[in-house]
């Protein structure tokens, strides 16, 4: 089996990732910050314009006719810019849900007692009735929670909310780095320390065996290593946020930086679909 990317699908990623870039780049992020967590309906359907919801329908119905594996990579890059709303439960939705693959429906599902962007939807998977609003740690996903947990989450919603956690632990990697390439201490770069290399090192080692693990997945659909790359998405998403902060310093723990959003938005998606114990459960039966 080669897990190598096609011409086409290293194409697709630079597509998506000059995208969100252009549209939701840094300034966009603290500004839907500032607003309080609202959706923007406007990049909402420019992203229905590129084919983000309707990536996997067939041709013949008006979609792209691309596969998980391609699913996988664009879901990647929306974790990675920390791009706000219900993104999966729409994704799930294009095909059987009219108006979803177009971006003029914004759909939303009952996942762990849990409904992210309820106020926001227009539709609603699952039962949600006498939901009650909660407060989120993250600003960017509000929260409302229901009586009765939802039904068994689908194989490929949580691999996409994996392919979102390996997207962020890429990014706060890649923001570790950076930090430490330009901030001076004791009158050189920290990322001379071997502490600070020994954080860098194992925040590449847990994203690239996280995003190993959830390509894999995308190619064989099975279940229990969908569970396992969900795990390890998780665990590089919170642990490499987590170093991410260490390497900081004081200015990870401001609001002003942009590395506590990355922790706070893996924390929520941990817990919105299969959960780590539930997870575990899955690897262990399946073992």
């Amino acid at each position: 089996m080669d897990f190598r990317l096609t011409e086409d699908q290293r194409a697709l990623r630079r597509g998506v990732r000059d995208l969100l870039e252009g549209r939701f780049g840094r300034e966009a992020l603290r500004a839907a910050v500032d607003a309080g967590g609202a959706l923007d309906r406007g990049l909402w359907r420019e992203l229905a314009d590129a084919g983000f919801f309707a990536l996997r329908l067939p041709e013949e119905e008006g979609g792209v006719g691309l596969g998980l594996p391609e699913a996988v990579l664009v879901f990647e890059e929306a974790g990675r810019a920390l791009l706000p709303g219900p993104l999966v439960a729409t994704h799930m939705a294009a095909g059987s849900v009219p108006g979803a693959a177009e971006g003029t429906v914004v759909v939303t599902a009952v996942s762990e007692g849990l409904v992210p962007w309820l106020d926001a939807a227009d539709v609603v998977v699952g039962p949600a009735g006498g939901a009650v609003p909660v407060r989120s740690v993250d600003p960017l996903t509000p929260l409302h929670r229901v009586p009765a947990k939802g039904g068994a989450e689908a194989g490929v919603e949580v691999l996409l909310t994996a392919a979102e956690q390996v997207g962020s632990a890429g990014r706060t990697t890649e923001m570790a780095v950076s930090y430490a390439r330009e901030r001076e201490q004791f009158g050189q770069v920290i990322g001379g320390f071997q502490a600070v290399k020994h954080l860098c090192a194992g925040m590449l080692v847990r994203t690239e065996l996280a995003r190993a693990a959830v390509r894999a997945a995308s190619l064989t659909a099975d279940p229990v290593e969908i569970a396992g790359a969900k795990l390890l998405a998780d665990e590089a998403a919170t642990g490499n946020a987590r170093d991410c902060l260490q390497v900081h310093g004081g200015m990870g723990f401001t609001w002003e930086a942009d590395v506590h959003l990355h922790l706070k938005r893996a924390w929520v998606r941990s817990e919105l679909r299969l959960p780590p114990a539930r997870a575990e459960e899955t690897v262990a039966a399946g073992l």
